[in-house]
């Protein structure tokens, strides 16, 4: 048995986050779904801001966030493009870890940004291509072609979406007390 003391405050913003990534998906009035992509503007808030405080966190909260889609109702594709984020979460999260000062930087984060939505988008892409393939997909959208519906829907719309919320994290995650985390990031 581990003696490490539970860290209270982490798991109660782990659960805060996670609520917050249920609660998006399914009341948020600003919701596109043209299967087999989706666009949820701030779905992503939750899960990287968890990644900006630890590794465990955002895996938390990024399964947390794919609960929140499947009681939303949304697609399977969707539930299963949520639960994706764990490829960028895990790699995004342990790489901050390791290097603390990204985001204080603003071209190294939107660089950072970039690579981690670009891992974002290419998981996504291949949650999805079996769909396609398999025809599971509605008629409508395998008729737009892999180009247009996969790659450009799923891929360059998760491209961009990722990197809107990403901004959107970073901000929120600026406009918080310096005081407030750094206790975050310490006793994480």
């Amino acid at each position: 048995m581990n003696n490490k003391k539970l860290n209270t405050q982490a798991i109660i913003l782990s659960a805060l986050l996670c609520s917050i990534g249920i609660i998006i998906p399914l009341f948020s009035p600003i919701k596109i779904i043209l299967e087999p992509a989706s666009f949820t503007l701030a779905s992503h808030v939750a899960i990287f801001i968890a990644m900006f405080i630890s590794p465990g966190t955002a895996l938390f909260v990024a399964i947390g966030t794919t609960v929140g889609f499947f009681l939303g109702g949304f697609p399977i594709t969707v539930v299963l493009r949520a639960l994706s984020h764990v490829v960028f979460v895990t790699i995004g999260s342990l790489y901050l870890k390791k290097n603390k000062g990204v985001l204080n930087n603003f071209k190294s984060s939107i660089w950072y940004s970039f690579f981690i939505a670009l891992i974002h988008a290419v998981s996504e892409v291949l949650i999805v291509i079996p769909f396609y393939f398999g025809s599971s997909l509605s008629d409508g959208y395998y008729d737009k072609g892999f180009v247009v519906s996969i790659l450009g829907l799923v891929g360059v719309g998760t491209l961009i979406h990722s990197m809107i919320d990403f901004s959107l994290s970073l901000y929120i995650w600026n406009m918080l007390p310096k005081s407030v985390t750094k206790k975050i990031l310490v006793q994480t």
